[in-house]
């Protein structure tokens, strides 16, 4: 309970920098605010017990030196955190960019393998090579990820920003994981009401977007017969896109951190899911950046839905 406390008045981050007491602007920001009340009573006890103007002075300038002092440790500390992020966020991108070429290499030679041109392979180097293509794919995935997360902590995400149909985007996202759904007893279903117009937004983004609504609410179905269900609705000015499940749910303890970068909640830890707890947060930014809004409605045991909505770019 303590942590708790110590957290939400701001001292994770601290901890996360590994700052000091005295280095810690929230722990100032306190000191300080103790240190302007005691000054303002200790003033009004002198005044009202000494007729000593020089006193009041003296001990006015005391607390002004002092409150000085703290200022420049509250600033130091904030330089130093905004340094230490700045350090962390270069690194993951050098690292990123830096691991990106030789993946790229890997997954070229994997195809050059897969191809007739090379000969024929036995059952067992195709099982072999498979294996390298899908940790390979994993691979670029997490670390084009990393360098979207990268991108928007600096405020610029690429968007190619085009008028798209998320009908035919929804489709195509359907036909892409109907394998994956059906080998987790799933099935997934689009109702799309009515004629839907365009969105102004990175086709490519969406559609990750959407895969990554999909692709959780299968992971999430637990046990029993999975129902995923598409629905897209033109409504009062934009175009809805919600992406609904029977599954487990998400714990309300977790629900106010979904959108948090990597984070993965305690039922995801217990399902053992591959994942980077950065699909949801790298689809907020595209979400945001598009002019739109994203949110969920889930309860425990009993599912969740997933939404996103968007300004139509066009009259039908």
């Amino acid at each position: 309970m303590s942590i708790k406390i110590v957290d939400g008045l701001g001292f994770k981050e601290c901890r996360e920098y590994n700052l000091g007491v005295w280095q810690c602007p929230s722990f100032l920001f306190i000191v300080m605010g103790a240190i302007n009340i005691a000054s303002i009573l200790t003033t009004y006890f002198i005044v009202q017990r000494y007729d000593s103007p020089e006193l009041v002075i003296v001990s006015v300038s005391a607390i002004s030196i002092f409150i000085f002092a703290l200022g420049t440790s509250i600033i130091q500390g904030i330089q130093q955190m905004v340094t230490i992020n700045s350090l962390r966020t270069e690194f993951v991108s050098i690292a990123s960019h830096q691991l990106k070429a030789p993946l790229s290499g890997m997954r070229w030679s994997c195809d050059i393998l897969c191809s007739p041109k090379t000969g024929p392979l036995n059952d067992k180097q195709r099982e072999y090579l498979c294996d390298v293509q899908d940790n390979v794919a994993r691979m670029l995935r997490l670390v084009n990820d990393l360098l979207d997360v990268t991108r928007i902590e600096a405020g610029k995400m690429a968007m190619d920003k085009q008028d798209v149909k998320l009908d035919k985007i929804a489709k195509d996202v359907i036909n892409g994981l109907n394998s994956f759904a059906k080998a987790n007893n799933t099935e997934l279903f689009l109702d799309v009401q009515g004629e839907v117009r365009t969105v102004k937004t990175d086709s490519t983004r969406i559609k990750t977007v959407i895969e990554n609504f999909i692709d959780n609410a299968i992971k999430y179905i637990g046990n029993k017969r999975g129902t995923v269900r598409i629905l897209l609705e033109d409504k009062n000015g934009k175009i809805y896109c919600r992406v609904q499940d029977n599954g487990i749910g998400i714990p309300e303890a977790d629900q106010k951190k979904i959108f948090d970068k990597f984070f993965r909640g305690k039922e995801i830890a217990r399902k053992q899911t591959i994942g980077t707890g950065l699909g949801l947060y790298i689809a907020k930014a595209a979400i945001e950046n598009s002019g739109g809004e994203i949110g969920f409605n889930s309860e425990e045991g009993k599912g969740s839905e997933f939404w996103f909505s968007l300004p139509a770019a066009e009259s039908l």
